[in-house]
């Protein structure tokens, strides 16, 4: 078109430039025309306006490699145009523009390439590279229950000088922290006498196709094992130091070296659990909350309890009371929390958590009044000892009648029947203890104890068809704390009988002790199988809805049917639902 007399050309978008005649084609001359180094800079413009109303193409004016290109290209982002505009200012301060031979070319680009930077870059995308093996290696599904969930990992790979988008992946996963777990959910998800079984209606949390992490398997039940082998520290003292079993001529080594077993054992122990506390606090909890497995957090402190009891009188001759009080606070606020539940009624009332195991938080109200009598207290020791028998009668009863909301202990957990044991004999003691003498009370607690010890051991079926299991040491303290008891008995009784029996209860909880001693140390090392999976801790916090496929839909004739079939049909004659071959009038 005609505009006041000049001819005004539209520049297309596309120029082909034949190489043949182009002059210096493939070097840059230093002496440019300004008209067509003016012409190419319009087309760089009009061509990046028309690519803006045109986003799904792209046009790219690809520059000859000049050497101010290289060292500082102008690049745009995706959808946009990459265009390269040379200044070069003469020695006059004027500002001429450069022109390279070059082409144009158009290029097609869809939205959403996945390498967003530009080829001019030599850069390589900024995608992280990632292993499919190293990824399915690592599993995250353990994650609700760590201290630090995410965070933790966060820290250490900023620290390793990881990149930045391996940050902001780890920032944007999904938070697989647990909320609060209300305490009555374990009972609507759990079932049995230990509330150890899932209901077939629940699932758990962690995965079921792989053994978990080791401090996520480690129990607070472990500590069983202390009490075990430091209540044998004290049965070894007692035979050294007493005067009906002189004859047999004990050394206190025995006691010494048991006494330092025992020691060792309570600090492994309690640092291996201490790393649960630290790593996995949310299994902590769960435990804590669990309404059998709370008891256990009896036994650290019971144990220490026997050690301070146990210990050689070349160790030290005398303790200091206060290390009196700092072993029993802790059992004290535990009480506080177990007894008020018993009290208060609700899920955790005694008639339905009434469990042998329950006979830990009395035997260290009754070990606590020992030690205190033998360090010279006096309020503190009756104290705990009439708290520990208020508790223990209640207990013993409902134990006893077993009511209906209780079931019956399987085969597994057969051993923590001589719990049972455990506490009249540890009262006996501390009774002597704060009486000085042997007197009728001591006695009727020790004679409570020898008949529940003789009762459970003429049962043989308690001993066998069972798989081991760390309740198996649920035998040793309470069987030990009876040979104690008896040999106390026979300083007062002294006669051929009492001497016999108290050796042979010595000779059966040794026996016993030394054989779960070989026993775990082979299915904690060898076959590896001592810590099972915790299922009971693992609950979801919420019920997961299932559907009743069997019968269609909720109260369907059908299912009405059914029922009223089974009502009427006779199975008195041994005959089936097969066998029948008229049916009810209810159907015709």
């Amino acid at each position: 078109m005609r505009t006041e007399g000049f001819l005004k050309v539209i520049p297309s978008l596309s120029k082909t430039i034949s190489c043949l005649e182009m002059n210096g084609f493939d070097h840059v001359d230093s002496q440019l025309d300004s008209t067509r180094s003016h012409s190419l800079n319009s087309l760089a413009v009009e061509t990046k306006a028309f690519a803006e109303q045109h986003s799904d193409i792209m046009h790219s004016i690809y520059i000859s490699p000049l050497k101010p290109h290289l060292a500082s290209p102008k690049r745009a982002g995706l959808n946009n145009i990459s265009e390269t505009i040379l200044d070069v200012t003469d020695s006059t301060g004027t500002t001429q523009n450069k022109q390279p031979m070059c082409y144009s070319q158009t290029t097609t680009t869809p939205r959403g390439t996945m390498f967003p930077e530009s080829p001019a870059s030599r850069k390589l995308p900024s995608t992280p590279w990632r292993n499919p093996r190293i990824n399915k290696l690592k599993d995250t599904r353990f994650d609700s229950f760590k201290t630090w969930s995410g965070r933790l990992e966060r820290q250490i790979s900023v620290l390793r000088g990881k990149s930045r988008e391996r940050e902001q992946e780890l920032i944007s996963r999904p938070s697989t922290e647990t909320e609060t777990i209300p305490v009555d959910r374990y009972f609507d998800a759990l079932e049995g006498p230990e509330w150890d079984t899932l209901r077939a209606s629940e699932e758990i949390i962690l995965p079921e196709d792989r053994k978990w992490p080791f401090l996520l398997r480690f129990p607070i039940s472990s500590f069983g094992i202390c009490l075990g082998v430091s209540s044998q520290a004290i049965m070894w003292k007692n035979l050294a130091t007493s005067a009906s079993t002189n004859f047999l001529h004990m050394s206190l080594k025995a006691n010494l070296g048991l006494w330092g077993i025992s020691a060792a054992l309570m600090a492994i122990i309690s640092v291996v659990y201490a790393l649960k506390i630290i790593f996995y606090f949310e299994a902590i909890r769960r435990e804590y909350y669990h309404p059998i497995r709370v008891n256990f957090f009896f036994a650290p402190w019971i144990a220490l309890l026997f050690l301070a009891l146990g210990v050689p009188a070349s160790v030290t001759q005398n303790l200091h009371t206060s290390l009196w009080y700092i072993l029993m606070a802790p059992i004290f606020c535990l009480e506080l929390k177990i007894y008020g539940q018993w009290m208060s009624g609700g899920q955790r009332r005694l008639s339905k958590v009434a469990n042998p195991s329950n006979h830990l938080s009395i035997v260290g109200n009754f070990g606590g009044s020992l030690l205190g009598e033998s360090m010279g207290l006096t309020e503190g020791p009756i104290f705990f000892f009439a708290v520990g028998l208020a508790h223990y009668i209640v207990m013993f009863v409902t134990l006893y009648q077993r009511l209906p909301t209780n079931e019956t202990l399987p085969k597994e957990l057969h051993p923590v029947f001589f719990l049972f044991v455990a506490a009249p004999s540890v009262a006996s003691m501390a009774w002597t203890t704060i009486q000085g003498s042997f007197d009728h009370g001591s006695r009727i607690s020790y004679f409570v104890a020898l008949f529940l010890y003789f009762s459970l051991a003429v049962r043989i079926n308690f001993f066998r068809g069972f798989k081991f299991s760390l309740a198996w040491w649920a035998y040793t303290f309470p069987m030990t704390g009876a040979a104690i008891a008896t040999i106390s008995y026979s300083l007062v009784v002294t006669n051929l009988v009492t001497k016999c029996l108290a050796i042979i209860l010595c000779a059966l909880s040794r026996l016993t002790l030394t054989g779960l001693l070989v026993t775990t140390i082979i299915h904690a090392f060898v076959l590896r199988d001592l810590f099972p999976n915790g299922i009971s801790i693992a609950i979801s916090e919420r019920p997961i809805p299932t559907r009743k496929w069997y019968l269609g839909r909720s109260g369907s004739s059908d299912a009405k049917h059914i029922d009223q079939y089974h009502k009427y049909v006779d199975y008195s004659q041994g005959k089936g639902i097969e066998a029948s071959l008229t049916h009810p009038n209810s159907f015709n």
